[in-house]
């Protein structure tokens, strides 16, 4: 999901700083600062599992976690991103400042709708079993919201990028399933531990519940 340099036009990658401003402005003025260290673990995490790559044919695809990030901390997924992807351009040249815009607002407005759509399908289905559903549905919309606007942001730079746009969208679908699957595990033992990490207050989340 890491766009590289040289490759997007001006114009893309001036919406992509702008519209990563505002997410990240907004991020920052609804952080409880009480719980930045959730924040910096989470960002670390992201950091390490997005060097995680998994073959998938001749290619490979990494791991995002951005709907993960979403789902746990909401509008706080911006800065989170934009803090783990700096490093990550700094430390191991993965994509670039350049374009550090746009690979932050790609990741970081999937995680936020992943956020809005598992609050949604929590409030929807009550209890443990809509709470593993909604968590699932987050880690897959996670993805596909960040290889869809990658996609777009390529294609809309230049029109001989639309099969490599292609390629990367698909690419990531059998990731969707993983993520999916990651987010749904994490957010189930969550909800036993620190339920309190998931303002989900209407829904029951006692493991005995259905």
């Amino acid at each position: 999901m890491h766009i590289a340099e040289g490759v997007l036009s001006p114009p893309i990658l001036a919406a992509g700083y702008a519209l990563t401003a505002v997410g990240t402005a907004v991020g920052l003025r609804r952080l409880d600062y009480d719980k930045l260290m959730t924040v910096a673990i989470l960002a670390a995490t992201f950091f390490v599992g997005s060097l995680i790559h998994v073959p998938i044919g001749p290619s490979s695809a990494h791991l995002i976690l951005n709907g993960l990030l979403g789902v746990l901390l909401g509008w706080a997924v911006f800065p989170a991103i934009l803090a783990a992807l700096a490093l990550q351009a700094l430390l191991f040249q993965y994509g670039g400042l350049v374009v550090l815009g746009v690979n932050t607002f790609t990741m970081g407005f999937s995680g936020l709708v992943a956020w809005y759509v598992f609050r949604s399908l929590v409030h929807l289905w009550p209890g443990m079993k809509g709470l593993r559903a909604a968590a699932f549905c987050g880690g897959a919309v996670g993805v596909l919201g960040a290889g869809l606007l990658t996609a777009l942001a390529l294609a809309w730079s230049n029109e001989g990028f639309l099969t490599a746009a292609r390629l990367i969208f698909l690419a990531h679908l059998p990731v969707m399933l993983v993520e999916g699957l990651i987010t749904m595990f994490t957010v189930g033992f969550i909800a036993r531990v620190r339920p309190e990490m998931l303002h989900v207050s209407s829904a029951p989340l006692q493991p005995g519940q259905a």
